[in-house]
């Protein structure tokens, strides 16, 4: 598959988490539960793919790219890591509905990390 395709995929699984995510935490700061949110299902379905998508379609473009041989290299390492926190975050708003607010704004800064440390590769 060429690397644009994976670009693509990466990109689509993004959206699919940040919505997610948003919707999630926005349904929790406005006082919603998860036995009353109808679309919880929908938003769970969307979370797991987003997160599978990021994951594939990364992992391809760094084959593309010839970067997987001979180990990852740090910001990779660390891109796996924002993105297990960020993944996990998904649960958080209906465990503890006070840092709903906070996941909201916190997440799309966690994503600008993510990219920052794609594009420039600090280490």
């Amino acid at each position: 598959m060429p690397y644009e395709a994976y670009k693509v995929l990466h990109i689509l699984g993004i959206l699919l988490l940040f919505v997610a995510l948003g919707g999630i935490a926005l349904h929790a700061w406005n006082g919603g539960t998860k036995q009353d949110n109808q679309g919880r299902r929908a938003a769970a379905a969307m979370h797991g793919l987003g997160l599978f998508l990021i994951l594939l379609a990364g992992f391809g473009m760094l084959a593309r790219l010839g970067i997987i041989q001979g180990g990852l290299p740090g910001w990779v390492w660390a891109k796996l890591a924002l993105w297990l926190v960020i993944g996990g975050l998904f649960l958080m708003p209906y465990r503890r509905p006070g840092i709903a607010k906070p996941v909201f704004l916190l997440v799309p800064l966690l994503g600008a990390l993510a990219a920052v440390l794609a594009i420039y590769k600090p280490f």
